[in-house]
């Protein structure tokens, strides 16, 4: 957390050098926080219009934030990931199997070299595609054209949701060649690393047999099933929306239904508007960014697995058992007793933070919330009104961004590797529940 912090003050330096704006005048300090916090911790949020505001050189330092962050990100938690797990079953000695062991890569040095591979692939793929685009079919020269190209794959990738347009992707909601591979690398990113080991090792082994650890199973599994609730949510509930998808095309309905259904794993790229939404839409959107991504990955929120976990430990419950299982394993007390508390702690983060904008701000609940919930799962959607919010309220929106972004991955693996074995017990009592 402290290297993030020294990456979130020397981006803050380096956006205060008068060279970093159009106007050629230092930005203020609380604008030029704001914009590398929300880079670093890929979020995406803007309190200034990106290329309006920042000259080349600013965009240029947004975009190594942004790489740096989510590049670093990944490779925290999935080293964090490896550290958990090999010290659980040494301490455990036997296990039953080793499908606990989701990466099983020898050293770190392969480890960082893989994730960056992996890194390198997606962007340089989605960018080439990109740029073809934008000098193929918008008149864009080719120099300009993979700028664009390049500073937009990387932001999709890490799921930050910066953009060099100052509507983000509203302009091109009904250009499938834009909006498609934007997304497959939003979710490319959200996946996690290991996740992507998984899928290779499956790959190279197609006519071996293969077993699919339980994380990758949960993690691709429900990321399937979010995906589908949210494209037929946003497809429903805006259909007949004046300001949204009214005017639109069966087709083109149906490609800003996907777009938007995408974004909320944690990238804050919009093709439509989210400030002429309706109230039910931003409600829905509330919950998808809440849950966020993969474990491991770019995306923010609480994380797919987690909340995956928290459906089986109710469903175990509701059925009478004392153990919770998940497909044809016994998943560990404390993994689920980590579930529990990581999302516990983010509800009261995000009420806490949401009640204080209230009492100094003018805006809606709903508006609110969804700028909250938006920072601490380091989406970057927002209604419109983050310019707007004060400098207390801009403070406590970076605070929820920092924390968001590596508060769940720290605690959890804190709250895994801290075990104290108590060397009695107290009498048991069950108070009253309900």
């Amino acid at each position: 957390m402290l290297a993030f912090a020294a990456m979130v003050a020397f981006g803050t330096v380096l956006l205060l050098l008068p060279a970093a704006t159009e106007s050629g005048e230092s930005a203020g300090f609380v604008t030029a926080l704001f914009t590398s916090t929300s880079a670093v911790c890929v979020t995406g949020l803007i309190v200034v219009d990106t290329p309006v505001y920042w000259s080349t050189f600013g965009e240029v330092v947004i975009l190594g934030l942004v790489q740096i962050g989510g590049f670093g990100i990944m490779s925290l938690a999935t080293v964090l990931t490896l550290v958990v797990t090999r010290r659980i079953r040494l301490r455990m000695q036997i296990t039953a199997g080793t499908e606990t062991k989701s990466v099983t890569i020898g050293d770190v040095r392969q480890l960082v070299s893989g994730i960056l591979r992996v890194t390198l692939i997606f962007e340089a793929a989605v960018c080439a595609v990109l740029t073809l685009r934008l000098w193929a079919g918008y008149g864009e020269s080719i120099g300009h054209a993979a700028y664009l190209g390049l500073f937009h794959s990387v932001s999709a990738f890490n799921n930050a949701g910066f953009a060099l347009y100052s509507d983000s992707l509203q302009g091109f909601a009904t250009d499938p060649w834009i909006t498609v591979p934007v997304s497959v690398a939003v979710i490319a990113g959200g996946l996690g690393f290991p996740v992507w080991v998984e899928l290779w090792r499956h790959a190279r082994r197609r006519k071996e047999p293969h077993s699919w650890t339980l994380h990758a199973k949960i993690t691709l599994a429900t990321t399937g099933v979010l995906l589908a609730v949210g494209w037929v949510a946003f497809v429903v509930l805006e259909w007949r929306n004046p300001a949204t998808m009214g005017p639109l095309s069966v087709g083109d309905k149906v490609l800003t239904g996907w777009f938007q259904a995408v974004m909320p794993r944690t990238a804050g790229f919009e093709s439509l508007p989210f400030g002429e939404m309706n109230t039910q839409t931003l409600l829905m959107t509330d919950m998808l960014m809440f849950i966020g991504g993969g474990s491991a990955g770019t995306a923010g929120g609480i994380k797919v697995t987690t909340f995956a976990l928290l459906a089986f430990v109710i469903y175990a419950n509701v059925r009478g058992e004392a153990t919770v299982h998940v497909g044809n394993r016994r998943l560990a007390a404390g993994v689920a007793q980590q579930a529990i508390t990581v999302a516990l702690l983010a509800i009261g983060l995000v009420f806490s933070a949401t009640m204080a904008l209230m009492v100094i701000t003018p805006f809606t609940l709903d508006e609110i919330l969804f700028e909250t919930t938006s920072a601490f799962s380091t989406v970057g959607l927002s209604t419109g009104i983050t310019g707007d919010l004060g400098t207390m309220g801009e403070l406590i929106i970076i605070a929820l961004m920092f924390i968001g972004r590596l508060g769940p991955i720290t605690l959890a693996s804190a709250l895994a590797l801290r075990r104290h074995v108590r060397r009695f017990e107290l009498p048991e009592e069950r108070p009253i529940v309900g």
